[in-house]
């Protein structure tokens, strides 16, 4: 079953997402669903579900973490990822260094052990 497309290629929130997830060691990107996933062999982070069915990243909480980000009101329980949680990216005041810690949080949990020592082996700076 093909889906539909759920978002625009000049979409300039996704191309945010996109840059922070790509950025990542041998992260890539797969179209599912008829919206963008981030994936390093496993899915890290969705692009989708935020308040106008587009403008969200849903991204596996780091399990310690996820209980005040439950509490946080940015954030909820995205569709077919019960586990998961959906921060809005619509709105005004995205915090993007913030996303850029989710996003990586997120990879962190799904990484090979090469792709994390790649990762950590990188200067603070990037």
């Amino acid at each position: 079953m093909t889906h539909p497309r759920m978002y625009s290629a000049d979409d300039p929130l996704l191309a945010r997402v996109r840059s922070i997830s790509l950025a990542l060691p041998e992260a890539t990107e797969v179209e599912a669903w008829g919206r963008p996933t981030f994936r390093a062999r496993k899915i890290f982070a969705v692009y989708g579900g935020g308040s106008d069915d587009r403008g969200g990243l849903i991204f596996k909480p780091d399990p310690a973490e996820a209980p005040s980000l439950r509490a946080d009101r940015r954030f909820f329980i995205p569709p077919y990822f019960p586990t998961w949680l959906c921060l809005d990216l619509a709105g005004d005041g995205v915090d993007w260094a913030e996303v850029a810690e989710l996003v990586q949080s997120s990879y962190r949990q799904v990484a090979l052990r090469r792709m994390l020592s790649a990762l950590d082996a990188r200067p603070l700076s990037e």
